[in-house]
């Protein structure tokens, strides 16, 4: 990926059959900041055809009010191959690839992708990849994989891994240490780590699955992805910098200006010292904040 594309905002992710014609029609209204054009788990076998040829006029449609457009393609290169020639198109600024289990897998995807991109005069490096780690393997691979080509974000599939490691369910205190993995990894590899404890398919209890995503976002996570409409705004607020830590970095930061304006080696605000990694967590506060108003612009 070219060093000069930043990493994009994608506080919620909604998931959205390729086919499904009315969610399409309205999932530009949402508010979420990706819209996931789903080839995988959501279509039957028999319509994975008709998923691929739905993307043309639903990439234009899902991303009518200016969100990004990702589409998730299948896992076996069967599948996947046709897949990328039908995702691999104007509009689209992501590709979500489940099951990756090794650096490998990525450098060929990378490399159909690059050749796709040539072929029909798109830049080529533009569309980034969102890496779903599902199975045992790919949490032993996760730093090579989060080190990949193309990698924007990457997160534990919480549902897919609690079957590969033989779990009767996604327990998220069981599920944490490997999430942590990803994090961590992720983190190293200087890309977006995505994902909350808990299920996506919590959408009953709002509540609930706004405390798994305020969870997520004081473990580090950057974002997640929803099946839902309903899971949209809490993404959104949860994932978001609060008024009263916007505020609270203002302030941090002017009185830290003001100490370098006159003068001084140290400097404290509200009864703290002020010292280089604080200084640094207010400055993404305020960045996070200007990142999202410009995605509402």
């Amino acid at each position: 990926m070219p060093d000069t594309i930043p990493l994009p905002l994608w506080r919620s992710l909604l998931y959205v059959p390729a086919t499904a014609e009315r969610f399409v029609a309205k999932a530009a209204e949402r508010g979420a900041d990706g819209i996931v054009l789903d080839l995988e788990d959501s279509i039957p076998p028999a319509s994975k055809s008709a998923a691929r040829a739905a993307l043309a006029a639903a990439v234009p449609a899902v991303g009518a009010r200016g969100g990004e457009v990702l589409v998730r393609i299948n896992r076996p290169w069967r599948l996947a191959l046709p897949d990328l020639e039908a995702s691999v198109i104007a509009g689209v600024t992501a590709l979500c690839l489940p099951k990756v289990d090794s650096h490998h897998h990525l450098v060929e995807i990378d490399q159909v992708v690059g050749e796709l991109e040539a072929e029909r005069g798109l830049p080529v490096g533009r569309i980034r990849f969102c890496v779903l780690v599902e199975t045992a393997q790919g949490i032993a691979d996760v730093r090579s994989i989060a080190a990949g080509p193309r990698v924007a974000g990457i997160t534990a599939g919480g549902e897919d891994l609690a079957s590969d490691l033989g779990l009767p369910e996604p327990d998220p205190d069981v599920l944490a240490p490997y999430e942590a993995a990803v994090r961590l990894a992720a983190r190293e590899a200087g890309v977006m780590p995505l994902g909350y404890p808990g299920s996506i398919a919590e959408f009953s209890d709002l509540d609930l699955f706004r405390r798994a995503a305020e969870a997520g976002r004081r473990a580090g996570s950057e974002g997640g992805m929803a099946i839902h409409p309903a899971q949209v705004p809490v993404l959104n607020a949860a994932f978001a910098p609060s008024a009263e830590e916007i505020a609270h970095a203002e302030g941090l930061l002017a009185a830290f200006e003001k100490a370098l304006s006159d003068g001084l080696g140290a400097v404290a605000y509200q009864g703290k010292m002020i010292d280089k990694p604080i200084v640094e967590r207010a400055q993404r506060v305020l960045a996070t904040r200007d990142r999202i108003a410009a995605r509402r612009a």
